[in-house]
């Protein structure tokens, strides 16, 4: 069996992604101007990347259910018996819903329920694709910009207090009580949060129109998601949450962690993500798409985020290892010089993703833009033809 195959990913078309940086790093044409929102690499059985093989191209999660042993590795097969993570670049034109992802039990409670119910996988309502919990941890491509839990006590308050349409829902956070103040505010009808949002907008918009607000203040995205325009009535639930969350900027190659129930959403930038291998999402607004508030308040971790923002951990002079609290997977970015040869050993099976220059692997040539998949228990050189930067998943 060779050591390493030629991975093509599958291309995402949704709404909020750009049309250029993907295209760009894979030398797609782009004619028809369609938003490459993200690019997935794995074994998910809606969208499974493809490999070439000696046979010809085949999908990822069939080839590794013919020998799984052998090309995920004993522990991984044994402990988890298909590839357990799904790699992605995105490029965030648009600002993504806020979310929150479940516990795997969550997971699997609220799948089987919903198949109960003969609720249909791709049901627009359906709020469990799966059974698989979904951590993920992301590193910017760009300059980075999300929202990452609630803000501290301190800063939620001042928030309430500086905004005089907030002041009638001080009450609800009494005694720092964030799932009390959440569970009301997304409860009002929509004409009692028009009535809080709208004078709000309004403000907003004027702001930054005068250049008075930068990216860090939540107005500059609730401007950003209504294009500057405030909306006669049913304004999205979600502008709320831009001002009672943590705004986070993230630097190129810095990383973020999010763990099930953290309350979170993306806003702009481009970056990598790895995540355990899962589509749940449970939506809490910036989105037109089925929004179960019931279900969404029962998975949100009602307590502050303090952000940490990761630089990496350095393993040795080529590769910088993004920690992450979970047996699900890992993330290194490897660089290497023209010239320069790097050795792995992958335990598990392994997606190189080259993001800069060229290299050879396995006797295959890989660019900016192509993937590599290692099977298990196989020693790699990767030589640099060009200056290069890697990332790559595996399980720990």
């Amino acid at each position: 069996m060779q050591k390493a195959y030629k991975l093509l990913g599958k291309h995402r078309h949704y709404d909020w992604g750009g049309t250029k940086f993907i295209p760009n790093l894979m030398q797609v044409e782009n004619k028809e101007n369609l938003p490459y929102a993200e690019y997935w690499m794995g074994a998910h059985s809606s969208a499974p990347s493809q490999i070439e093989t000696s046979n010809g191209i085949e999908n990822v999660d069939e080839f590794i259910q013919k020998n799984s042993l052998i090309i995920l590795g004993k522990k991984t097969n044994s402990t988890f018996g298909t590839l357990p993570y799904l790699f992605k670049i995105l490029d965030v034109s648009k600002m993504l819903s806020i979310q929150v992802h479940p516990t795997k039990a969550n997971a699997i409670l609220g799948f089987d329920k919903e198949n109960a119910q003969g609720i249909a996988l791709d049901a627009p309502h359906r709020n469990y694709k799966d059974q698989n919990h979904k951590p993920e941890v992301m590193v910017a491509l760009s300059d980075f910009w999300l929202l990452h839990g609630f803000l501290p006590p301190e800063q939620l308050t001042t928030a309430l207090k500086e905004y005089a349409c907030f002041r009638e829902l001080i009450p609800f956070f009494k005694a720092n009580d964030y799932k009390g103040l959440y569970h009301y505010f997304m409860n009002l009808t929509t004409i009692q949060s028009d009535l809080i949002l709208r004078p709000l907008l309004t403000e907003a918009v004027k702001l930054v129109n005068d250049k008075l607000v930068s990216k860090a203040h939540p107005h500059w995205w609730a401007s950003k998601y209504y294009n500057g325009i405030v909306p006669d009535h049913t304004i999205d639930k979600g502008i709320f949450s831009l001002y009672i969350l943590n705004i986070v900027f993230v630097s190129r190659y810095q990383g973020v962690f999010q763990e099930a129930g953290l309350l979170h959403a993306y806003l702009e930038g481009q970056n990598i993500e790895l995540m355990a291998n899962s589509d749940n999402v449970l939506r809490g607004g910036l989105t037109p798409k089925h929004i179960d508030v019931d279900e969404l308040i029962q998975h949100v971790n009602f307590s502050p985020t303090y952000p940490f923002i990761m630089n990496g951990v350095i393993l040795n002079d080529h590769e910088t290892n993004y920690p992450c609290p979970i047996q699900d997977f890992c993330l290194s970015k490897i660089s290497i010089k023209t010239g320069e040869t790097y050795s792995i050993i992958a335990k598990s099976l392994q997606i190189l993703l080259v993001m800069e220059g060229m290299v050879q692997i396995d006797q295959k040539t890989f660019k900016a833009g192509e993937v590599a998949m290692i099977t298990a228990d196989q020693s790699i050189d990767i030589e640099a033809m060009e200056n290069a930067v890697i990332f790559k998943s595996y399980v720990p």
